[in-house]
């Protein structure tokens, strides 16, 4: 009996709660550990397969953040144009976790990326958020393929010119709402320092919340009304794209999709925004459809974008595979509010900045504006101002709103090259082969401003650039709109760039009109930080938030009145 005992008392013991525990904890950690093993030993064998480790550039300096350590990424186009002058237009350099990927500013390489299927859109939020995947990553500005196509051509007729002419009294109703809004505030003094970023954003939501959605924010007035739907989704698009990409726990979560089972901060407020968003955009949709049901026939009565998609699914006479699902025009709402307002408020903030660094462009440029004898001239009107055109063409070709842009290839691909390139290996190369997942990164601003294409003084604002007649290299700039990448080129062009152009040149029309501009502190310390938009800073107090103070006066005309 003792022996017996003996030879059974181990097995009672491995089966006791706390050792049976600690059995279990070890396999998981070891199959984690070895599923780790296994992620690094499969990327390292991607990274050192890649073709583009034939292609020079910069050396990778980090194992989290490759070759760019001295900025985030994000904001690393000051390094990248440094870069330029040693490597060329097109070069390769090591990203996060040191992945390859090409930079290219060469022109024919940008012509066969955005016309061609074959490369996508970073799926990063997409891989990041499960939750994002299922509500809302059909949204224009994240699908693909033959549904994104579809997409395009039935959104097509709300961005239409004739569409976007019905957005005019919007644009200049909010635009004199701002103006009296200034005029009060200087009644009682000559001149004051107005942060103009802040108020271009609340002048840009409160109009696409009109045209996107027959919304009023009231954001000019009044931040809102506490708990309104308004407020909610707001602060839920303001959450959902406003973090940093490049925080050690997020690329972890990235590229080791166990990690996500672990809650973070970013998680929980990225889940909570997405679930705001699919609550308070579906009970908007309710409400407009049953509005439209109220009218009966719904065909031509839609004023807003969202009216207009839900024609969509309401109207017989719309093929079945032109409707758009709930889910569909749910998805659009962040995809409007990101592309309309931070895009808008951006260009119209750093236009101003640089009219208020050029007093002899701003003087013109008002001039121009008093020749036209309405606050409120139509469409037609406002587009025809030759000098407006310029002004607006080359604020948005010196401060891209978005500064660069990436695609993956979806295949194995040769990339042509107008410059070639001189490999490691000392031959020289007219195209580059790229293999499936290969990124390339897209840089929209360095090429807006490169010596190469615009001359000398290509960072230098300049509108009579346009009057004159661009540079024969500038024509062959793949775009959407005035040979410049602001608006992009290819299948994933900005549609709504017609509202863009309505919004920038209503905004300043009325603007100038009534204020003159000047700088509040030295120009060298406003800089630019990337989060998807580039927004002004001021170098010495950067933690204080975007921000862009200038000093602004009545212009005489109105000094007179106001006196």
């Amino acid at each position: 009996m003792d022996l017996v005992a003996a030879s059974v008392a181990p097995l009672r013991m491995d089966t006791h709660p706390s050792r049976l525990f600690l059995h279990i904890a070890t396999y998981i950690f070891s199959g984690m550990a070895f599923y780790i093993l296994y992620r690094l030993l499969k990327r390292f064998v991607r990274i050192y397969r890649s073709p583009l480790r034939s292609i020079p550039g910069p050396p990778s300096t980090s194992l989290f953040f490759g070759s760019v350590t001295e900025v985030s990424e994000s904001d690393a186009y000051r390094l990248f144009e440094r870069w330029s002058t040693t490597w060329g237009p097109t070069f390769r350099y090591s990203s996060i976790f040191n992945a390859n990927k090409l930079y290219t500013a060469d022109l024919a390489a940008w012509n066969h990326v955005l016309s061609s299927e074959l490369y996508v859109k970073s799926n990063i939020l997409t891989r990041f958020s499960p939750a994002f995947s299922t509500h809302l990553s059909t949204g224009l500005l994240f699908v693909e393929g033959t549904r994104h196509r579809q997409l395009r051509k039935i959104m097509g007729s709300a961005f239409s010119y004739a569409q976007v002419k019905q957005f005019t009294n919007i644009f200049f109703s909010k635009s004199l709402e701002l103006r009296d809004i200034w005029m009060v505030e200087l009644s009682a003094e000559e001149r004051t320092e107005i942060d103009v970023f802040v108020w271009m954003n609340r002048l840009t939501l409160d109009t696409i919340g009109l045209a996107g959605f027959d919304h009023d924010f009231d954001s000019l007035q009044v931040a809102g009304v506490p708990g309104s739907h308004s407020e909610e989704l707001l602060q839920a698009v303001r959450d959902l794209f406003t973090f940093n990409f490049y925080t050690v726990s997020f690329m972890i979560q990235l590229f080791f999709p166990l990690a996500r089972l672990f809650p973070t901060k970013l998680s929980r407020v990225s889940s909570t925004a997405i679930e705001t968003i699919r609550r308070v955009g579906l009970q908007m949709i309710a409400e407009k459809r049953e509005i439209s049901r109220a009218q009966g026939s719904t065909k031509g009565l839609a004023s807003d974008l969202m009216s207009l998609l839900i024609e969509t699914t309401m109207a017989k006479d719309i093929p079945i595979e032109d409707r758009m699902t709930d889910s569909e025009i749910l998805a659009q709402i962040p995809s409007v509010l990101l592309a309309g307002h931070e895009t808008s408020a951006v260009t119209v903030t750093w236009t101003l900045f640089s009219l208020a660094c050029s007093p002899v462009v701003q003087r013109k440029l008002r001039e121009e504006l008093w020749t036209i004898d309405t606050e409120r001239p139509t469409m037609d009107e406002l587009m025809s101002l030759p000098y407006l055109d310029a002004v607006v063409r080359e604020g948005l070709r010196v401060h891209t709103p978005v500064g660069f842009t990436e695609r993956i290839a979806t295949q194995t691909d040769f990339i042509p090259l107008l410059v070639p390139v001189t490999d490691v290996d000392g031959c020289q190369r007219t195209e580059i082969r790229v293999q499936k997942g290969d990124k390339v990164y897209l840089p929209l601003r360095a090429i807006n401003r490169s010596r190469d294409i615009w001359g000398s003084d290509a960072e230098q604002f300049r509108p009579e650039r346009w009057l004159e007649g661009i540079p024969e290299a500038a024509k062959a700039i793949p775009s959407a709109w005035s040979n410049i990448t602001s608006f992009l080129a290819g299948a994933h062009a900005c549609i709504g760039y017609r509202v863009a152009l309505l919004q920038v040149k209503s905004t300043l029309f009325t603007l100038i009109r009534h204020f003159e501009f000047e700088l509040a502190i030295s120009p060298e310390d406003i800089i630019r930080r990337n989060n998807i938009v580039g927004r002004p800073y001021l170098g010495s107090d950067p933690e204080s938030g975007a921000q862009l103070p200038l000093l602004v006066r009545a212009h005489k005309r109105d000094a007179d009145e106001l006196n």
